[in-house]
């Protein structure tokens, strides 16, 4: 441990964790085995930090000389982060943040509350991504890629960012409000992807996605409306997903239409 450190009395620091300059670390962080917090990262209360994480990892800047710059990290509270993750300096992540193992979250990537990156993931840097998205194991999330409120990524999913590979041109996918890409689907670089649409599994977006639209295919073509899909089982609709699925959502108790028009109209989504 090194200077100008503020650490909780009653945060536990497990054996071999190596501690960086100016880290402040609130109360009740728990930090496992042989993780290594880098200059300028502040963990705040409640958050579990698992064995052999990194936090701060270095920008390209600190190997011009092997000397740290300022580049601060920030993990909001209550976060879960698992064993042999690692995110870069320059970046922010809100409260409630979970992540498989062996994530990697790269500089200039700005996480709202309430998200869940699965083991494996990768953010590419340069992104934001909103509250309540939730991508699962092994998605490749390319720089300067936006992804709003409430989205759901599926495995495999990679999201691209260079329209003529290689090239110094990045053009990120925004991934909109409600929207939900399926296991093994690529989206090419620049795409919008429409709030509340649905991206088949192994698709391949080369076009902007409409709001409410199935996407099916290579290339992927529009192949139905989102409310018109039927439970299989018991023939109730299942789309929008937000009027049909609650668990670990802000409306869990409640329902979305009474949870939504409750809210202020500043914090409201714009839906149809």
């Amino acid at each position: 441990m090194r200077d100008n450190c503020k650490i909780s009395k009653n945060a536990i620091i497990k054996k071999d964790v190596i501690i960086g300059n100016n880290v402040v670390i609130e109360d009740n962080v728990y930090i496992d085995y042989g993780a290594i917090i880098y200059d300028n990262v502040h963990i705040k209360s409640g958050t579990t930090i698992g064995a052999r994480c990194i936090l701060g990892e270095h920008l390209m800047d600190f190997y011009e000389n092997h000397t740290d710059k300022m580049h601060p990290l920030i993990i909001g509270k209550n976060s879960l982060i698992r064993s042999e993750t690692i995110i870069y300096g320059d970046t922010i992540i809100g409260d409630y943040f979970q992540s498989g193992h062996r994530v990697t979250i790269r500089e200039k990537t700005y996480i709202g509350n309430h998200v869940s990156i699965g083991t494996i993931s990768d953010i590419q840097g340069n992104c934001r991504i909103g509250n309540y998205v939730r991508m699962h194991s092994n998605v490749h999330i390319g720089q300067c890629s936006v992804i709003d409120d409430y989205v759901w990524i599926f495995p495999y999913v990679v999201l691209t960012n260079d329209p003529t590979p290689p090239s110094e041109i990045l053009e990120g996918v925004h991934v909109h409000s409600f929207a939900i890409i399926a296991t093994a689907a690529i989206v090419m670089p620049g795409i919008e992807v429409g709030q509340d649409s649905l991206i088949g599994a192994g698709a391949i977006v080369t076009k902007n996605v409409d709001k409410y639209v199935v996407i099916l295919g290579n290339p992927g073509k529009s192949v139905s409306d989102v409310r018109k899909i039927k439970n299989k089982v018991t023939g109730e609709p299942v789309y929008p997903w937000r009027n049909y699925f609650n668990r670990a959502m802000p409306w869990e108790h409640i329902g979305f239409k009474q949870w939504y028009d409750s809210l202020d109209i500043t914090n409201k989504i714009k839906i149809e």
